[in-house]
């Protein structure tokens, strides 16, 4: 929370306020203070559940899905891959009933590929603060799909043209330094119009004074 509460309040600021707006989140943020900050701000909150959070993760998984109709269904090919995400949404009869805060919806999304013969199958649990006349099967899929976007980007980038998995920091607050500079550097490159950050990256490792020449120059000086 003592992380958490410093971005609340910017996203505030940026907006003008939390009323109306969905904030979507992986399940880091499942949990129990970030649900009451953001409805106390008057916002809603829609995440993810993992199964190393057992005592909201087993009642989600053990609810009577089989009885629940499908919601929504949308289909992907592109690359060799075809795609198929279901969501199924049921309305908890008391708010907050599932133990989370606020929890007005369950929700399960089962995401099934079929990449060159190999079939994979997922399902994901989330809970959403939203009624269902607020949240509907296919927003629930909507936003979720662009939670999921911008997370595998940000991580594809991260693992693949920063070697963050390979990377050797691993105690202390070593690690969300690198992280935060990682990030950093993304959203400068991308800032930038750049959409190849691995080569944005290898051409700022040869021209290094470029870099910090465009860093330095965004600020104004004094006299």
């Amino acid at each position: 929370m003592p992380a958490f509460a410093p971005l609340l309040e910017q996203v505030k600021v940026r907006l003008g306020g939390l009323a109306g707006v969905v904030i979507v989140a992986d399940a880091l943020h499942t949990q129990i203070a970030h649900a009451r900050a953001v409805a106390t701000a008057g916002g809603d909150l829609y995440v993810s559940v993992k199964a190393n959070q057992p005592t909201l993760y087993a009642p989600l998984k053990h609810l009577p899905w089989a009885q629940v109709p499908i919601g929504d269904q949308h289909r992907d090919t592109g690359h060799g891959r075809r795609e198929t995400r279901t969501v199924k949404a049921l309305t908890l009869q008391t708010p907050g009933g599932i133990g989370f805060p606020h929890a007005q919806q369950a929700v399960r999304i089962t995401r099934t590929r079929m990449i060159t013969g190999k079939r994979t199958r997922e399902t994901v649990y989330l809970v959403a603060s939203l009624p269902t006349p607020h949240a509907q099967p296919a927003d629930l899929q909507q936003w979720a799909r662009l939670e999921w976007h911008i997370e595998n980007r940000l991580h594809w980038v991260r693992d693949v043209a920063f070697g963050e998995d390979a990377h050797r920091a691993r105690t202390g607050t070593g690690p969300a330094v690198a992280a935060v500079l990682r990030n950093t550097a993304t959203g400068f490159h991308r800032g930038n119009g750049e959409t190849n950050i691995a080569r944005a990256t290898r051409r700022a490792n040869r021209r290094p004074h470029d870099l910090i020449d465009a860093v330095t120059s965004s600020y104004p000086t004094t006299q």
